[in-house]
């Protein structure tokens, strides 16, 4: 059962019990995205390191070059 089918089920199942129907699959991704991201930060500055940009120092230190010098070398960040 796909996303779809569930929340039709969940729906015909609220109006039979006068319930209000669930929210719509994907309506509050943006927001869950968000909250995990404002976690990681606050888990990284109780942790005593630095909250962001974290992936770009990472990339440098394994190759060894900054990672804006990938476009002028040939390298692709895909």
């Amino acid at each position: 059962m796909n996303a779809l089918q569930q929340h039709l089920l969940d729906s015909h199942r609220a109006a039979r019990h006068a319930e209000p129907a669930p929210p719509v699959p994907g309506a509050r991704d943006i927001e869950v995205l968000r909250a995990v991201r404002d976690h990681r930060r606050f888990r990284a500055v109780l942790a005593g390191r630095p909250a962001t940009g974290r992936l770009r120092a990472a990339l440098r230190r394994a190759l060894g070059r900054d990672p804006r010098s990938w476009a002028r070398t040939g390298w692709s960040a895909e």
